[in-house]
């Protein structure tokens, strides 16, 4: 018997939300749509939204993955004035079946789900039954892992993109105190490795080590969204301060996903998703991320040993919540 689930992937520029039609372990598309996260006063006004745009459905089962921790049914988001409440929702949603991921659970969930059709290997590894890892860049840094007990693979929430950056040469320990004086303080990878992580590396080869930016770019900067202009030039080679600002990013990217690896013993790989790599796959494909992915030292050879792969569905975190809700739905 088909039954109705409602997903959503809620991050900090966007909200997405599904309306599925779950078939045993199928699930088909009916309804989807995207909205602007910040012209919302909170994940309720989204929903209530969408469902007024949409024929009358029953509604039996939801789930959302959201930008930040869920601690006791709610979730204060990290890039979002928002404070969701799971009961307020299930109020809103006439179900008791409701449930709140981060937003990489609910990734991760969908990457154990997208055919091989889905997945760009850059690294093959050698292919294991163990822990796996998702790491993702876009307005955050989420980081993600799947515990292998066995039999599958059981996502579980991380904060560690909020973990302290650690820097891996004198430029990078330049950059540190470069973003310390700008945050007062303390530093996290998600300072350099998500959308505004872009923006700061190339304000501080501009600011620091006196890299030079063209009018025409600073003028492009000031009115359109400055990590996709930095992204686009960097890729394109068009401006060498944005094609230094890509490369160190994609560097910081690797090492990164590198310490997620070795955090969570991810033999059975990991991850790479979110917005970004796509939108910079020539520059992560070219190597950088890869070397400072497996650059550990005594554990090098170890690395080379973890299958990595690119996610190129944008919809995996709002499928793998499909397949949460999917999972909540009671019994016909």
């Amino acid at each position: 018997m088909t039954t109705h689930v409602l997903a959503g992937d809620i991050g900090g520029t966007n909200s997405r939300l599904a309306l599925y039609a779950a078939d045993g372990g199928a699930l088909t598309l009916i309804r989807g749509a995207t909205f602007p996260s910040r012209e919302y006063s909170g994940l309720a006004d989204v929903i209530a939204r969408f469902l007024a745009d949409a024929a009358p459905t029953s509604t039996v089962a939801a789930a959302f993955g959201i930008a930040g921790p869920v601690v006791d049914d709610a979730v204060t988001a990290t890039n979002l004035p928002w404070h969701i409440r799971g009961e307020a929702l299930r109020s809103l949603l006439g179900t008791p079946h409701v449930r709140l991921l981060n937003d990489l659970e609910a990734t991760a969930y969908g990457a154990l789900a997208l055919p091989a059709t889905k997945l760009l290997v850059l690294s093959p590894g050698i292919a294991r039954a163990g822990n796996r890892a998702v790491i993702a860049a876009g307005t955050g840094l989420g980081q993600a892992l799947l515990f292998w007990d066995g039999t599958r693979h059981v996502p579980v929430a991380t904060e560690g993109g909020h973990a302290d950056f650690a820097p891996r040469d004198e430029v990078e320990h330049d950059l540190l105190r470069w973003l310390e004086r700008k945050y007062d303080g303390h530093v996290s990878y998600e300072r350099t490795v998500s959308g505004h992580g872009l923006a700061n590396i190339f304000d501080f080869l501009v600011e620091c080590c006196r890299m030079p930016v063209a009018e025409a770019t600073r003028r492009r900067l000031e009115h359109e969204d400055r990590a996709a202009v930095i992204g686009k030039l960097g890729v394109a080679g068009a401006c060498g301060t944005a094609v230094a600002a890509v490369e160190r990013f994609v560097a910081i990217y690797g090492a990164q996903a590198g310490n997620l690896a070795l955090t969570g013993m991810a033999t059975g790989g990991i991850y790479v998703g979110g917005g970004i790599v796509n939108k910079l796959l020539p520059a992560i494909a070219g190597g950088a991320f890869m070397r400072a992915f497996i650059a550990k030292g005594r554990y090098e050879r170890f690395m080379r040993e973890i299958p990595v792969r690119i996610i190129r569905d944008p919809d995996a975190g709002l499928y793998g919540a499909a397949h949460v809700a999917a999972t909540l739905a009671p019994a016909p």
